[in-house]
């Protein structure tokens, strides 16, 4: 396995704590009945669970770009040293963006995401040329 699939599928465990996280958080706001309901009328998250859904939220659009990125790169036999480390900043941003949206770290979230989402566009880079 690459380093980059490797990455990849750090991502998608990462995905799935999120998930469990938010999904825990969610629960202890609004109570069983309303989680277990067909949630006909969403109910508005707040505090720390809404902060982990957005967080969860953002880390699947993020996650779009990251897979296109390991998906070119490995079909393309583009892997290197330098998307290597591309991978791993990605996953290393994305496990410090929870914390930094969760706990509101401004301006540091902002940052930590354009880290991620930069290693994702120089890795889809580097599968082109």
């Amino acid at each position: 396995m690459t380093a980059e699939v490797m990455a990849l599928a750090l991502a998608g465990l990462l995905q799935g704590l999120q998930f469990a996280a938010f999904s825990v958080a969610a629960n202890l706001q609004v109570g069983p009945r309303v989680a277990m309901g067909p949630r006909d009328n969403p109910p508005h998250l707040t505090g720390t669970a809404g902060r982990l859904q957005r967080a969860m939220n953002n880390h699947f659009e993020g996650l779009i770009l990251f897979t296109l990125a390991i998906v070119a790169v490995t079909l393309g036999e583009a892997t290197s040293a330098l998307t290597a480390t591309c991978a791993w900043i990605y996953l290393v941003a994305r496990i410090l963006y929870v914390p930094a949206y969760v706990l509101g770290w401004v301006p540091w979230r902002s940052a930590i995401w354009a880290v991620g989402f930069a290693a994702t566009m120089v890795m889809i880079l580097a599968a082109l040329f």
